[in-house]
């Protein structure tokens, strides 16, 4: 990870995690979490790309969405998550590992 944005943001979201998360019970449907995948992303792709996979990745929490595994993809594509992109992975039935330094 390099470039002040993107630590900036990663303390931004870490701060969020410890400060403002515990007010509210757990909710989330996706696994890893919000926060998660946007500490993973921002760490894996930078600032601007990471934030942008983050904010689809919210969109996507709606009433009607199932949830379930939704890890960040491997290489970066605003349509990873269709059939048609070059950029698809197949769902996975497990969770990456989480990167050890997110707690």
């Amino acid at each position: 990870m390099t470039g002040y944005v993107s630590n900036a943001v990663v303390y931004a979201i870490r701060w969020y995690r410890k400060s403002v998360s515990p007010l509210f019970p757990p909710r989330c449907k996706y696994l890893p979490t919000c926060s998660e995948y946007a500490l993973s992303a921002v760490k894996r792709f930078g600032a601007i790309r990471g934030l942008t996979l983050a904010f689809l990745r919210l969109m996507r929490c709606r009433p009607w969405s199932d949830g379930g595994i939704d890890d960040v993809p491997q290489r970066f594509s605003l349509f990873y998550r269709f059939r048609w992109s070059k950029a698809h992975e197949e769902p996975r039935l497990t969770p990456l590992a989480p990167d050890k330094e997110m707690a």
